[in-house]
């Protein structure tokens, strides 16, 4: 017996790891189902008002949507996911294309002058409002996340999507990287707020500050060091290393980011400040011995033993302030907070912002990848290299603009808000449930789901379950899940870590 988990604890190492990965297309076309599945979410909303008031039905119609939608994505369509798309698209236009319902109609307000808005906003309103595309953004990304991690051990998920094991894409290394820039886009809301009110902090307090965020992670990444370590879980070793965890990596960002923060003196924006990390890493990566040290070097000591997590720290601290730079542009209420600009033109202004970054990003990432017209570096998410931060900034800042344009098209009256009731109701009216109450309770979620998922792997033979069973534990999996969060939400529990 002892032998048989023996060598089905090889197997399942040797199952999760992932030798070449998916093309970049590939992943970009499954990612695309959430935005896709967003549209019609959308167009039941605001043209029907389907989740208002959200009963049983929206939530199994929400959970569909947004949750198994992606399921289905990285399954059982994984290899047409447009057609996935196109079962969405097709029933949005549909219901786009109906005549509103009379409620909805009936509560728009008429729109009032420029002046107006400008001057209600700006006595009453926060700068920093709740915008219902990065709710949504953020949602998404950790659904997808939650689904990736148990979704991963069974057979029907596929390989090319799990996590590379030196060179290539894959939809889980992106989804590493994604979280830390979610992370990174959150952090922006103290640095704008400190900046609003014409104040600034001492580096030490900074320190101190972050020492407080920093510490509840480091705990937990410990606590799933000794668990995995006590239990006999299945690793991959060449991810992280022996010891270290993703959580170690999360929980050491804050006090490096608000060092970075004070070299702003010198660096006009975080996402310079994230490019000069990256191209010094890349550079050391190249010409010393790094690299060699990283892939192929003996297990020794307690850094050698390491050297994943600890050498990667430096492309997932450039990730994260790419995302902290496009959080200081996604976060306050106005673009131009000097003029007096009307609502379609801020709106138009972040939207052209955000896609302009993107397309920045996707351009410096062909220039570091190409072989004919770049420097020809291949992405390893392992070395946490700089095309690899390149991909993270390019994708997210994509997924954000496509958000904010579904936005934009479906719900204005958000934009219109001019007293906080308003502007909440405008915000709960835009947001799925499901995806705000993800993002509401993010970490604790995330760390509910890998309890889940250890429970899974130690009960059920993920590897010999079939196709019709592995749905079924995957699909219960995720509606338990989901329904614990909105759970949390409807009681207005709001879980810190």
């Amino acid at each position: 017996m002892a032998a048989d988990a023996t060598s089905y604890k090889q197997l399942k190492e040797d199952f999760v790891s992932n030798l070449s990965g998916g093309s970049i297309s590939e992943i970009n076309y499954v990612t695309a189902v959430g935005p896709v599945a967003c549209i019609l979410w959308s167009a039941l909303q605001s043209r029907q008002s389907f989740f208002k008031p959200y009963k049983p039905l929206s939530f199994l119609v929400d959970l569909s949507l947004n949750v198994l939608g992606l399921l289905l994505a990285i399954t059982l369509y994984s290899s047409t996911p447009l057609l996935l798309c196109g079962l969405f698209l097709v029933p949005a236009i549909f219901v786009y294309a109906l005549p509103p319902n009379p409620v909805v109609a009936k509560k728009k307000k008429p729109r009032l002058p420029p002046a107006a808005q400008t001057q209600g906003r700006s006595s009453a309103l926060s700068i920093l409002p709740t915008k219902p595309f990065l709710t949504t953004y953020r949602g998404s990304l950790l659904v997808l996340t939650c689904l990736a991690i148990l979704a991963v051990d069974f057979r029907l998920f596929p390989r090319r999507f799990a996590k590379v094991e030196t060179w290539g894409t894959s939809l889980m290394d992106l989804g590493v990287g994604s979280f830390v820039f979610s992370a990174g886009i959150v952090a922006a809301r103290p640095v704008l707020k400190e900046r609003a009110e014409g104040r600034t902090t001492p580096l030490f307090q900074r320190l101190l500050y972050s020492m407080r965020h920093s510490f509840p992670l480091l705990v937990l990444g410990v606590v799933r060091f000794i668990s995995v370590k006590g239990l006999d879980y299945a690793e991959h070793v060449t991810e992280y290393g022996v010891h270290w965890n993703f959580f170690f990596t999360l929980g050491f960002l804050p006090p490096f980011v608000a060092i970075c923060q004070s070299l702003l003196e010198v660096i006009p924006s975080y996402a310079l400040l994230a490019v000069v990390l990256g191209i010094v890493h890349q550079t050391i990566l190249e010409t010393t011995s790094l690299k060699a040290f990283i892939l192929t070097a003996p297990r020794i000591d307690l850094f050698s033993m390491n050297r994943e997590g600890i050498c990667s720290f430096v492309g997932y601290l450039a990730i994260f302030l790419a995302g902290q730079d496009m959080g200081m542009i996604a976060l306050p209420r106005s673009i131009r907070p000097n003029q007096n600009s009307n609502n379609a033109s801020q709106r138009t202004a972040l939207l052209i912002r955000m896609s302009a970054w993107a397309v920045a990003w996707t351009v410096l990432y062909f220039l570091a990848t190409n072989f004919k017209f770049g420097a020809g570096f291949d992405v390893s998410r392992r070395l946490a290299n700089f095309p690899y931060v390149l991909w993270v900034a390019a994708f997210n800042s994509a997924q954000l603009s496509a958000f904010c344009f579904i936005e934009t098209i479906f719900f204005p009256s958000f934009h219109n808000s001019n007293d906080p009731k308003t502007e909440q109701e405008a915000y709960n009216a835009a947001t799925s449930t499901v995806f705000r109450a993800y993002n509401r309770n993010g970490l604790a979620l995330f760390l509910l789901a890998n309890l889940m998922t250890g429970l899974v792997n130690m009960t059920v033979p993920t590897l010999n379950v079939g196709l019709t069973a592995g749905m079924g534990i995957l699909v219960g999996y995720a509606t338990i899940l989901t329904a614990i969060a909105v759970a949390l939400d409807a009681r207005n529990v709001s879980i810190k870590l």
